[in-house]
């Protein structure tokens, strides 16, 4: 858009410049009479003649009418259309939408914003995470371009230029949910070629696929397929549990919440202590159900004996009140 403004602008000057100098060297007229001759022969608001005209200025003036009357239109058309075609509002949207992404870290890039991108960032709304979603349909997105919280990179995120524009190096992680198992390839390989360091989680729709995913680069790999077909199946065999394991969800006010804690992120009167003397159960209601050793070992419901080193982590479980209650005591702020 800028650009064609600028060609506007270089023809519309042009013409004026040799509207000007025409004036100039055929009836001696000083520069402001012909520029102002030039104006209203160009614009074609009727106006009278400056001075009198010779026969050699009113066939000039006859030319330039029919050379310029037709980049005028074209100048006011191109911006008539612009600011009623919608033009200016996309250009907008994009700057600001671009302004937000100069000042984001830490956040979310997700790919695709298909039925499992939109519940992604649903979920990631819902936690208050900063996200930005990569998707070259228009219409997929129409609907969600001015809700707050969503921002937008509009490419195919196949291609390495588009993660640059979504700020990929300081992204905390890149979901792929693109529905062809290639695409999600091109993107893991992209993507972990702008950020080696980026954590990567990607849709696979085959299992034929996982292997690929993981030489490429991808951390973590999940296929809704088969997670939607244990949990069916769950519901037929342990129907009691499958209705308790609904409850820990990410929507709502009033679910229960499974919430991971590290080392670093507890204050340091807390660090290197055991789990039985954080007291988190009687301070706060949730429960602490499992541990991450630092070696990278998960137990689950850990004894409270076992100390909060550096590298572990803490899985913790509550309502939503309840894991407020815990980040406030802590002071944890999550990214």
């Amino acid at each position: 858009m800028v650009r064609r403004f600028f060609n506007i602008f270089l023809l519309l000057f042009g013409v004026t410049t040799f509207g000007t100098i025409g004036y100039i060297l055929i009836e001696n007229w000083n520069v402001f009479d012909s520029f102002y001759m030039t104006v209203i022969t160009i614009s074609t608001v009727g106006f009278g003649e400056v001075h009198e005209l010779t026969t050699a200025g009113r066939l000039f003036t006859s030319l330039l009418l029919i050379t310029s009357i037709g980049s005028f239109a074209y100048a006011i058309s191109s911006f008539t259309n612009y600011l009623m075609g919608g033009e200016y509002t996309t250009s907008l949207r994009e700057y600001k939408f671009k302004k937000k992404l100069n000042k984001m870290e830490n956040h979310i890039i997700i790919c695709g914003f298909g039925r499992v991108g939109r519940q992604v960032a649903e979920d990631l709304l819902f936690y208050k995470k900063d996200f930005v979603i990569i998707e070259k349909d228009d219409l997929l997105v129409k609907d969600y371009l001015d809700k707050p919280g969503y921002t937008f990179v509009k490419g195919d995120a196949t291609k390495d230029d588009v993660f640059l524009k979504a700020e990929i190096k300081k992204a905390r992680a890149v979901i792929s949910c693109l529905p062809k198992d290639a695409d999600n390839v091109y993107v893991v390989l992209a993507a972990r070629e702008k950020c080696p360091k980026v954590e990567i989680v990607v849709r696979a729709t085959s299992s034929e696929a996982v292997s690929k995913l993981k030489m490429a680069g991808a951390d973590q790999i999940i296929l809704p397929a088969a997670i939607g077909g244990s949990h069916m199946a769950s519901l037929i065999t342990n129907p009691t549990v499958s209705e308790f394991m609904n409850m820990v969800k990410t929507e709502g006010t009033t679910g229960v919440n499974i919430e991971s804690i590290s080392f670093n992120e507890l204050p340091k009167e807390f660090q290197n202590k055991t789990i039985g003397e954080l007291e988190v159960k009687r301070q706060t209601g949730v429960t602490i159900i499992g541990f991450k050793t630092p070696t990278g070992e998960y137990i689950i419901n850990p004894d409270w004996s076992m100390k909060v080193l550096p590298k572990s982590q803490l899985f913790v479980l509550g309502s939503t009140e309840q894991i407020q209650k815990f980040n406030q005591l802590f002071e944890i702020h999550q990214s």
